[in-house]
């Protein structure tokens, strides 16, 4: 009898399941069920991240996990940035053991090479009365984007105000991540789930001490670095190593690039 699998993919802070690339059609093709959520606070206007809180992410992500899981044999977890703590936060509040877990960009560390000034007191911030509610964190070049085709369309879509991604979070939301960061360093030796973690070598918000970190950690854990991306690698030169790595994990046969992917490598070796 054929397994019925499933799969639940989410997203980044102030992004959609845009953010996860052509990913939810790879898994499609292989016949996977791909579900994308939606996390609270996202695909309106940033103003609703101000008091969007952690508790609220996971609890959606806990929420939508147990209404699929059940209806499935197996059933992965695959989350891009701040969605990968979300997804280790998840995979320990359900023990999960059903199926594998994709963590992408993991950022348990924010040390790349572009974060702000204001990066590393940015906790400071945090004591002052109402100012990281009203205090915005503007997305900026390279918008965590190496291959510049793809970079365009985002500043394109950015500067028209499309919500397929905010053009800036609170400082609030940030504090919310922090707390999420601080949460999975304390559960992810907890996770007991076969887990990979793809992450760029350049990766402009979150280094590769990251994916170092969740490896030592997570009992049964790989890393595949990918060597021509920036942070949002499922939509950057190394995309289509990134659907092949999630497939491959997976258990399932690759696929060729779509033509998209195929525009991206030819942009990327063009620059």
């Amino acid at each position: 009898m054929k397994t019925k699998t499933g799969a639940l993919l989410i997203h980044g802070l102030g992004g959609t399941e845009y953010d996860l690339g052509g990913l939810r059609k790879t898994l499609g093709k292989a016949g996977i069920d791909a579900h994308a959520i939606l996390l609270p606070g996202h695909g309106e206007t940033p103003e609703r991240l101000a008091t969007i809180r952690a508790e609220d992410w996971v609890g959606a992500a806990l929420a939508r996990y147990e209404e699929l899981a059940a209806q499935y044999d197996e059933f992965h977890i695959i989350g891009m940035c701040m969605g990968a703590l979300v997804s280790i936060a998840l995979c320990d509040a359900v023990a999960h053991t059903k199926g594998r877990l994709v963590l992408l960009s993991p950022p348990v560390h924010i040390d790349g090479w572009k974060v702000p000034w204001y990066g590393a007191i940015r906790h400071l911030f945090y004591r002052i009365p109402g100012l990281a509610r009203r205090m915005k964190v503007r997305e900026a070049e390279p918008f965590g984007i190496k291959n510049p085709l793809m970079r365009g369309i985002v500043r394109s879509r950015m500067e028209r105000g499309h919500n397929l991604h905010y053009r800036w979070v609170p400082l609030a939301s940030v504090r919310q991540v922090d707390r999420l960061r601080r949460r999975v360093k304390r559960c992810a030796g907890r996770i007991t789930c076969p887990t990979v973690i793809a992450h760029a070598r350049a990766d402009e918000l979150t280094s590769l001490r990251s994916a170092t970190f969740l490896e030592s950690r997570i009992a049964d854990a790989r890393t595949v670095v990918l060597e021509n991306s920036y942070h949002m690698i499922c939509i950057d030169n190394d995309s289509h190593l990134v659907e092949q790595t999630v497939l491959k994990f997976l258990g399932l046969p690759a696929q060729a690039p779509s033509r998209f992917s195929r525009r991206l490598q030819e942009r990327a070796r063009a620059a």
